[in-house]
């Protein structure tokens, strides 16, 4: 062997140091996207808990904001510290879309191998990324963008302009329920438990975690199969005006004969997803 040439210890040691290095140098930039991510959690907690108290004053005072993210937006923006609130919120929602499209693209890291789940994460990212970027222009301008139920109404018009778009209305419709009944699913069977590190919460913290996420998640569950169910409505008379979204959907459930105490049911269902969205950002496995 020659001088020049390491012997095995050394080249161990550094075989081992190089892979130290390279996985500390990529270890930063991981909890970085990590950290967006839990204020991702933080910035939806808080707008579905003011989602959830403008439902409370629908029921209760019968008026109110939209009960939608346009209208929780207003409500902070009027608030002290709401111009500081907002752009968190863009922050936290532009943190989630990239912790998203990490999950889509990187099929190693844990329970993210399947293409469906991939898949769901990729939409999800495109979600968060509209939230964040109508959440920027919102806050700039003071203009909101129009309420979900005029999103869903001009999107079952221009659907409907179109050969066949009563027919992609109705499937809109359908894959909204089916998306309802998932929610409701995986909150009843406490599916969403596997996503949380709790293993050092105490017995009676955990049941807590446990009783919002279910109930936040059945909420959600309900109003999406709500609106679905409005979607096919507008499909099967041809209606377009009769498509409703969030605010719409919670309305709705307003005008039946035990009203006020459904939509007070819900809203302390949205603002249950809410405190849960918090219990996320804290034990949400990264």
């Amino acid at each position: 062997m020659s001088s020049g040439s390491p012997s095995a210890p050394h080249a161990h040691y550094a075989t081992r140091r190089n892979r130290h290095t390279g996985s500390a140098s990529s270890a930063a930039p991981n909890q970085a996207v990590d950290a967006l991510g839990r204020a991702g959690f933080v910035a939806r907690g808080l707008v579905y808990l003011v989602i959830g108290w403008i439902a409370l004053t629908v029921a209760l005072q019968h008026r109110g904001n939209e009960a939608d993210r346009t209208g929780a937006l207003e409500v902070i923006a009027g608030k002290p510290f709401g111009f500081v609130v907002l752009w968190f919120l863009v922050v936290g929602f532009a943190g989630m879309a990239l912790w998203r499209v990490m999950l889509a693209i990187r099929p190693e890291l844990p329970d993210k191998k399947g293409a469906g789940s991939r898949f769901a994460s990729g939409g999800k990212a495109v979600l968060y990324a509209v939230a964040a970027y109508t959440t920027a222009r919102f806050t700039i301008t003071g203009h909101a963008s129009s309420s979900t139920n005029q999103q869903s109404a001009d999107f079952t018009t221009d659907l409907m302009r179109h050969g066949g778009g009563r027919w992609l209305v109705g499937l809109a419709g359908v894959g909204l329920a089916v998306a309802g009944l998932i929610l409701i699913k995986r909150g009843l069977e406490k599916r969403f438990a596997k996503d949380l590190n709790t293993g050092s919460l105490s017995a009676s913290a955990r049941r807590w975690v446990l009783v919002l996420g279910t109930v936040g998640n059945v909420a959600r569950g309900l109003i999406a199969l709500g609106a679905g169910g409005f979607l096919l409505d507008a499909a099967v008379k041809f209606d377009p005006s009769r498509a409703r979204g969030v605010d719409g959907t919670l309305r709705a459930f307003a005008g039946t004969s035990v009203g006020p105490v459904v939509l007070v049911v819900m809203a302390v269902g949205l603002a249950a997803f809410g405190a849960y969205s918090f219990c996320e950002a804290r034990w949400r496995r990264l």
